[in-house]
């Protein structure tokens, strides 16, 4: 990739507890395909309200935010956008000459997924985690009108706070619950982590379901995706996921739009 920085170049960088190239590969290659004097880093922090800080001083253009900063960035922005407020999850920072506004893509992706994967509203379903990605799912799913939903966690307070906002019921586990769909928004099956081999639910409770879910993008093949494609199952990836919701936020970014084919060229240049 040939990028050719200078002191105009505007920096945007992603936070992330296990940060990965699919961001970096994505956002450059449009960034370069397009002819915009940007450029896109990675970074691990520990130190979250430093890394906040950093990006108000330096006059870091954007900024994405993963797991498990999409709660805790919340208090360190200066403006919540209306997808962000909602559900008091954020995925996406904006900094405007030192004001720092807060979205979140992931709703917009999971809802674009939904309506692409053609999944009927009727669809009863599961939705494994109570974090910050499990508020945008839920939400999602909530205002598509998915009615017939269980919030899985075993955080009682987080989980039943998130069920109840949306209209579902939680459990602590899925038990005998056999929904027609599965959603993973856990770590379970994430590379690198101790659960990466895991499957994110019950072998019968897969068996069972029709759609499998899984937000996890590293690998795009985890464990559950594997077991369902192999079964013959619709599943959804988390490189679906991932791939939206960058978009959104490189079109905040930029304010440009990639045409289709452009956002096409990308995806598969960041999976090469």
């Amino acid at each position: 990739m040939q990028m050719n920085p200078n002191k105009d170049t505007r920096l945007c960088i992603s936070l992330s507890g296990r940060p990965g190239n699919f961001g970096l590969r994505f956002h450059n290659h449009l960034y370069e395909q397009l002819g915009l004097n940007f450029y896109y880093k990675a970074f691990a922090s520990k130190d979250l309200a430093g890394a906040v800080t950093g990006i108000r001083a330096l006059g870091i253009r954007g900024c994405g935010v993963s797991m498990p900063f999409k709660e805790a960035c919340i208090a360190l922005v200066d403006e919540l956008d209306a997808s962000a407020q909602a559900i008091a999850s954020m995925n996406t920072i904006v900094n405007t000459d030192g004001h720092l506004k807060a979205y979140n893509t992931d709703y917009i992706a999971i809802a674009q997924l939904l309506r692409d994967h053609k999944v009927a509203p009727d669809t009863t379903f599961a939705v494994l985690g109570s974090g910050g990605m499990a508020k945008a799912v839920a939400s999602a799913l909530r205002d598509g009108g998915y009615r017939n939903g269980l919030i899985v966690a075993r955080n009682e307070t987080t989980g039943s706070a998130l069920a109840q906002s949306c209209g579902y019921q939680w459990q602590a586990e899925l038990g005998q619950h056999r929904p027609q769909m599965l959603i993973n928004v856990t770590p379970v099956g994430m590379a690198g982590g101790a659960e990466a081999d895991d499957l994110a639910f019950s072998e019968a409770a897969i068996d069972h379901a029709e759609i499998l879910f899984d937000v996890v993008a590293i690998p795009v093949e985890t464990p559950l995706i594997i077991r369902g494609r192999a079964q013959g199952k619709r599943v959804i990836t988390g490189l679906e996921v991932i791939a939206i919701q960058a978009l959104e936020q490189f079109v905040l970014y930029t304010g440009v739009r990639p045409t289709l084919e452009q956002f096409q060229a990308a995806v598969a240049f960041a999976r090469s």
